[in-house]
């Protein structure tokens, strides 16, 4: 297998980061971004500063809780239209550098720079990272960690490790004494469940995880859960950089806070992402010729599927019947974590 460099970029505290651009006085405030910004009424936490993290305020707590913790905190309604505004910009910056680009949200994405044939993809793979990063202080004025590894599984542990505004780079050859040592928990993709089911059966760290036996895993995780907790802990990783987005085209994803097998939840979060991208494409007066869906699980496998339309449209009454239609095609032996649309083929 050739030798790759994934570089794994993510806007810290990104919505609240948004409201501090436009607000430069709250700067060194903690910020608290969810609903209406009323944290006597119902809403969750949408996100928090790191000023705001420090007193235990999460994304998903009742706002409630939040003001409990931090009475303190600037509490702001979310904004949804300027975060995927910077969302564009930050997603249009990444595409300067290459067509590989998979967006992981509003805030996240993977990039990978193809070099060339039988050339070492890092020593390119840091210098583009480093300017992505300045690029993205300077031109979107917010604070990015970014993480440099030989696939997408380390890139983005490599980012987690060094934030916030870090840059964090695991060679190959430190991919093993990196990870050893560490605790499930922190491998990608382990949540807290199954953080506690490997503790009962003795595993602590991802170096115990990697030298248990595959077999063992797939007993007690199932075949392909087991597989890829024995891959991940290991440092293995060959799922490609899915793009997403292309030339001519309209997508919108959504990242769910929390993963979810609810199919009604699911097929409703596609019905108004949809509805989004045909407004869209009505207002800027043009027409689709494909429609496709993306949908991200708990183990972060991405699959897409597509189908073309026999007339170029810009109809909800088409976009959403052939976007459902792929949606029952699509098999859900786990939870889901993305859904995505994207009209393509633009005329």
């Amino acid at each position: 297998m050739a030798p790759r460099a994934v570089i794994h970029i993510d806007l810290d505290a990104f919505f609240a980061s948004v409201e501090l651009k436009k607000e430069p006085g709250l700067k060194g405030r903690p910020v608290v971004v969810g609903a209406d910004g009323d944290p006597k009424k119902r809403g969750v936490v949408s996100a928090a500063s790191y000023e705001a993290r420090r007193y235990g305020v999460h994304s998903g707590m009742p706002l409630k809780k939040a003001f409990t913790l931090c009475p303190g905190a600037a509490f702001l309604p979310v904004d949804f239209e300027s975060y995927e505004k910077e969302s564009e910009r930050f997603m249009a910056l990444l595409r300067d550098y290459s067509p590989l680009v998979e967006s992981f949200g509003l805030d996240e994405a993977f990039i990978e720079v193809t070099p060339d044939a039988g050339a070492d993809p890092f020593p390119n793979a840091l210098k583009i990272a480093g300017e992505i990063k300045e690029r993205i202080r300077k031109e979107l004025k917010l604070p990015a960690s970014v993480g440099v590894g030989p696939n997408k599984l380390i890139a983005k542990m490599a980012c987690d490790m060094n934030k916030p505004d870090g840059f964090k780079v695991i060679y190959e050859k430190d991919v093993e004494k990196t990870l050893r040592d560490l605790p499930v928990i922190a491998l990608w993709g382990v949540g807290r469940k199954t953080e506690r089911r490997l503790n009962d059966l003795g595993i602590k760290t991802i170096g115990e995880l990697a030298r248990t036996p595959v077999q063992h895993l797939e007993r007690n995780f199932g075949p392909s859960t087991g597989h890829t907790l024995h891959e991940h802990a290991r440092g293995v990783d060959a799922s490609p950089v899915v793009p997403f987005h292309e030339p001519g085209s309209l997508s919108r994803e959504v990242t769910f806070e929390e993963d979810t097998g609810d199919i009604y939840i699911i097929r409703e979060t596609l019905y108004a992402l949809a509805e989004d991208v045909a407004a869209r494409l009505k207002d800027i007066g043009r027409k689709a010729k494909t429609v496709t869906i993306k949908i991200r699980y708990s183990d972060f496998k991405t699959i897409t599927r597509a189908a073309t339309f026999d007339a170029a449209t810009d109809s909800l009454n088409d976009i959403w019947p052939s976007a459902l239609k792929l949606l029952v095609s699509v098999e859900f032996p786990k939870a889901v974590r993305l859904v995505g649309v994207k009209v393509s083929g633009l005329g």
